[in-house]
């Protein structure tokens, strides 16, 4: 069969967050730069593809090959190990400290970042023809992107602070689901279609995702958007980030370890 039980997926996914805490800092490092270039990719792909086409639905159903191409190449994002690395310390598995953790989670977020501002920089290269031209409507269109999702944020004070954070909830939900989806199927199109729907859906809901903004937001102020970078970090990606973590641990990892590894008795 290429489907996994419960039991054995989410017993992968504890084997999984332990592997990354002892992952060497150099591999860890680069498999954090490719996911996030991979990622900016894939969402310069989808907004030049919505853009182009006059349709946002069309950009989010072709966003997800971003994400299936880092997974199968088992390149690391923030949002998933945010998910699976704590598991491994939940489970109290030999040698997996806190520090451990938070150096993978730190690790990774150098390597998201870095790949991210790579392709922000030579994406901005190409559109302006070495900074030659504005970059025509799709420049245009992600400076708008920026502004509306940091001053547009601002605007409600404390209340938009929440409302970025628990989009960034939302949206490593849908993200972690199409993670763990994949870990279900041993096959590479179980695997594709797992990751596809919950994707799409939080690309098209406007979901907020941390490594998708690191190369979204510098890309915007790079393109002309009337932003500064603490307004980046305050009205966006901290929030962010902490949704992030939020809604993959405790939507996603926690139920699935609490039902299925550390199961209740059955009641009589």
């Amino acid at each position: 069969m290429s489907y996994l039980e419960p039991t054995e997926f989410v017993t992968k996914m504890v084997d999984g967050g332990e592997a990354k805490v002892f992952m060497s800092t150099k591999d860890t490092l680069i498999r954090g730069f490719m996911a996030g270039a991979t990622l900016a990719l894939a969402a310069v792909f989808a907004i030049t593809v919505a853009v182009q086409s006059g349709s946002p639905l069309l950009g989010a159903i072709l966003f997800p090959v971003g994400f299936i191409m880092l997974y199968l190449m088992k390149f690391d994002l923030l949002t998933g190990v945010f998910m699976l690395v704590p598991l491994a310390l939940l489970d109290k598995r030999p040698g997996v400290t806190f520090g451990g953790v938070m150096r993978n989670w730190g690790l990774v977020f150098v390597g998201n970042l870095g790949g991210a501002l790579t392709i922000a920089f030579l994406m901005s290269f190409i559109f302006t023809y070495g900074y030659n031209t504005d970059g025509g409507a799709i420049a245009a269109k992600v400076s708008s992107i920026g502004e509306s999702r940091t001053l547009g944020y601002s605007t409600y004070g404390i209340e938009g602070w929440f409302t970025i954070f628990i989009r960034g909830m939302l949206c490593n939900w849908m993200v972690s689901m199409g993670v763990v989806g994949a870990m279900i199927s041993t096959s590479a199109s179980g695997k594709m279609m797992a990751m596809w729907m919950p994707i799409m859906l939080f690309f098209f809901m406007g979901f907020e995702h941390s490594i998708v903004n690191m190369f979204l937001f510098p890309f915007s102020m790079i393109m002309g958007g009337e932003f500064t970078v603490m307004d980046y970090l305050i009205w966006n990606e901290i929030p962010t980030v902490l949704g992030n973590l939020v809604g993959g641990f405790v939507f996603v990892a926690l139920p699935l370890y609490y039902t299925h590894v550390r199961t209740s008795p059955n009641r009589k």
